[in-house]
This record gives structure tokens, C-alpha cells and sequence, in this order.
């Protein structure tokens, strides 16, 4: 297998991300999205639930129906007009993923399910090569369960063992736990960009260079990144990055696994079936090439389509203007959650993303949410498959607000407004 670590030019700096200089203009960016503009139990909706899923602008809309409207084909497998249109389509959303993430080349680029589906994909694919009896597999405190549960069930496979890093009171992974975990023994090192349920940003950099230096293979799990900032791979020095596109505008059951083009090659397919293979015969298979080894079957046309689509959107936008607009709304957001006596900020890391998780004095977050409901407010309330970080502060849930570039200061407004109903009532 290649030695991880290896990396490749970035392409970011031959294609940089379109950077917009103003300000978003926020009212005119909601008349993006139709969703946005209805009302709920009578009252407008605010929608502070994006760490969940995003919103959809009319244009990702727009660009799926118009696929099942016009070009609805099977992908690389006929000559006729509406396969070729389908095709094209497909793969020039290829390349917008491999733009937007720096990918050195566009075989780097695999479609999957989602951000699950990809961190399966390798926890099968490296079973019984990379992965063995004795070996082990480190992740950290701040994970989701598809960054547990997939390694758990690798390591009861090859009788190998899972480790995390402890986090702190802020929320932050202790860094220093984290390298002294690293040992001989460490194959595979799997930790989050962004934590959905604190917000906490991870120093990848700093953790896959110290990965490395025990030749231990990298996954990111950037699920709740790509919408907020500019993702280089190369930059984050990772050899693996796993994503949702339904967490970044775009459709839901469509993701991308990008992986280092040399440590793709040297993975089996985790999936048999058509599309994936060069030949079959009853003696015996070969198979394609990456990205379409990994890629069985008839992928999700569609949903790769409209995730091109919501790619192009957030270029239009402009990262760095939604990254400064939320940052302000994170901003506002702690400084008005504070004023509530008795709430309980949890998760404030240094880095964070806009996630604002707490809990309210003597009420159940799942009270709290539905009474929120009631005025048109959505919150996500539970342990946000994120348990162990629950575990690490006690809790068995918190409310969760978490943001997105057509959030308003209103909003967050009408969100603070609506707790101190909720405390009127329950407290």
C-alpha cells in the first residue's frame, strides 16, 4: 500500500475559490429559498437546524427537475442523445467537486451516499489489508456515530482496537492525549473537521501531520464543513475526506469520498456490480479504475447533478462572505444565549463553527424543541448522534441552533425571545 501522507500539488491554487469582496446581501440571498418563505403554526419560519440538513435554493431545485424533466438516462452506458446529456452532466459535477476541494485530479472524486456511506466505503475497503489483529484505530472525543460505529465494526472484524482522545471542558480535543495516543500500532487516525454537535474546529493540519508521522492513514470527516469554508485537501493533509451534499444546499443521498489518487488505486472496491469493472467472467473479475470501482451500480444521477449545482451556488455566494456572515452570527448568537439566566452554553472551543448547543435550567431539550416548534422556530434537540459527547458532560441531550448563510440576527432574536416563553412555561 502507498505511504499516507503523500501528497500531490494542490489544485486550489491553479483554481482558487471564488472569493466575494461585499457583504452578503442577505435579504435578497432567502428569496433563494422557497422553503424559507412559509409560515408554521402561524408564524414565519425560522429554520436553525442546518447542521442537520440545509435548505435547498431554486436553482438546485431547478437543475434535479429539469434532469428527470429532460434528460432522465442512464449514465456511461448507451450512445444515445439523453445518455450523453445525462453523462456529461454527471461528470462535469465531478469536476466542480474537484475544484472545490483542491483535488489534484478529478479520479479522486468518488460519488457516494453521503458522508456515512463514504466512511463505510473505507472502513471496508481496508479491512484485512491495512487493518489487522493487534492494529489500531484512533478517533476522538467530538465524534458522530459514522465516525464510531463503522471502525467498531472493522475492529471486531480483524480483532483490531478503537481509541479516543479525551476533549476538554471547551470542547477541544486534548492534543496532546491525541499524539501520545499515536503509536506503531496506529493504521488508521479518523477525526471530524467540524463537530456537529459543539461546532469545535479540529486542527487536521496539525493532527494528520502527527498521524503521519506513525504512518497512519487519514480520514476527515468533513460533513460539516464544506457549506461554511473553503475545504483545500492538500492544505488539511489528510489522504481521505468524506462529505454530504445535503448538509451544503444541495440534494440529499449524494455525498463524495475524496481520496489521494495512489491510495484509491491500492483499495479493493467495497461494492460488486455493473459499472464498477473492466471484465467478468465466471473464473474471475478485474475492475475499473477509480473513481468507478468504488461507484457499483446505477449511481444517484440526479443527486450528483444537483450537488454540482449547489457547489456553483455557494461559488456565486462567495466562501469567505459566508464565513464572515456566519462568524457574526455566532458571535451574536453567544452574546444573546448569554443574557438567559441559567442557560448553559456547552462546547466553546476557541475555532468554532456557527453551532450553538445549550440546555435550559430544569428542562428537557426535547420539551424545549417542541414548545419552539410552536412558534415557527426549528431547533434539533437529542444527543445529535454524538453520545460520547454527551457522555463527557453529563447530558443526555442539549438544543441545538446551528446556522447557515441565509440566517438573520432576527432570527437569532426571535430564537431568545422564544426561550424566554419557553423558561416562562416549564421553569
Amino acid at each position: 500500500m502507498v505511504s499516507p501522507g503523500k501528497q500531490t500539488a494542490s489544485a486550489a491554487s491553479r483554481l482558487p475559490h471564488p472569493v466575494r469582496a461585499a457583504a452578503l446581501d442577505v435579504a435578497d440571498l432567502r428569496r433563494e429559498f422557497p422553503a424559507l418563505r412559509q409560515r408554521v403554526h402561524g408564524h414565519p419560519l425560522v429554520y436553525l437546524d442546518n447542521a442537520a440538513t440545509t435548505h435547498k435554493p431554486q436553482s438546485v431545485i431547478d437543475t434535479v427537475a429539469g434532469f428527470y424533466r429532460r434528460d432522465c438516462s442512464n449514465v456511461h452506458r448507451g450512445l444515445h442523445t439523453l445518455s450523453t446529456r445525462a453523462t456529461a452532466a454527471y461528470e462535469e459535477s465531478r469536476d466542480a467537486v474537484a475544484r472545490f476541494v483542491g483535488a489534484a485530479d478529478r479520479r479522486e472524486v468518488v460519488f457516494t451516499a453521503g458522508t456515512t456511506a463514504g466512511i463505510n466505503l473505507i472502513a471496508s475497503s481496508v479491512g484485512g489489508g491495512l487493518i489487522g489483529r493487534g492494529d489500531e484505530i484512533l478517533v476522538t472525543g467530538l465524534e458522530h456515530h459514522s465516525n464510531i460505529v463503522p471502525w467498531q465494526l472493522l475492529c471486531r472484524r480483524e480483532g483490531a482496537t478503537l481509541r479516543a482522545a479525551p476533549i476538554d471542558d471547551r470542547g477541544e480535543v486534548d492534543l496532546d492525549a491525541f499524539e501520545a495516543l499515536l503509536g506503531p500500532s496506529t493504521r488508521l487516525v479518523a477525526i471530524s473537521h467540524t463537530s456537529n454537535a459543539l461546532g469545535t474546529r479540529n486542527p487536521v493540519r496539525r493532527m494528520a501531520d502527527a498521524a503521519h508521522r506513525t504512518g497512519a492513514i487519514v480520514v476527515v470527516d468533513g460533513a460539516q464543513a464544506l457549506a461554511h469554508e473553503a475545504v483545500d485537501v492538500a492544505e488539511l493533509g489528510c489522504d481521505l475526506l468524506a462529505f454530504s451534499g445535503h448538509k451544503m444546499y444541495g440534494p440529499t443521498g449524494i455525498g463524495v469520498l475524496w481520496g489521494r489518487l495512489e491510495l484509491l488505486e491500492d483499495l479493493p472496491p467495497w461494492q460488486g456490480g455493473g459499472e464498477m469493472i473492466s471484465n467478468v467472467t465466471f473464473e474471475g473479475t478485474t475492475f475499473r479504475e477509480p473513481p468507478y470501482r468504488f461507484e457499483a451500480g446505477t449511481p444517484n444521477i440526479a443527486g450528483a447533478i444537483g450537488l454540482g449545482e449547489a457547489i456553483r451556488f455557494i461559488e456565486r455566494v462567495g466562501v469567505a462572505a459566508i464565513g464572515d456572515h456566519e462568524s457574526d452570527l455566532l458571535d451574536y448568537g453567544t452574546t444573546r444565549l448569554s443574557e438567559i439566566d441559567g442557560l448553559r452554553l456547552i462546547g466553546t472551543a476557541r475555532n468554532k463553527a456557527a453551532i450553538l448547543s445549550f440546555t435550559l435550567p430544569g428542562i428537557h431539550a426535547h420539551d424545549a424543541g417542541t414548545a419552539l416548534d410552536f412558534e415557527g422556530i426549528a431547533v434539533r434537540a437529542g444527543h445529535h448522534c454524538a453520545q460520547p459527547v454527551m457522555d463527557r458532560y453529563g447530558l443526555l441531550a442539549t438544543l441545538r441552533a446551528s446556522l447557515a448563510c441565509y440566517n438573520t440576527r432576527a432570527e437569532i432574536d426571535a430564537l431568545v425571545d422564544g426561550l424566554r416563553r419557553v423558561i416562562e412555561v416549564f421553569g
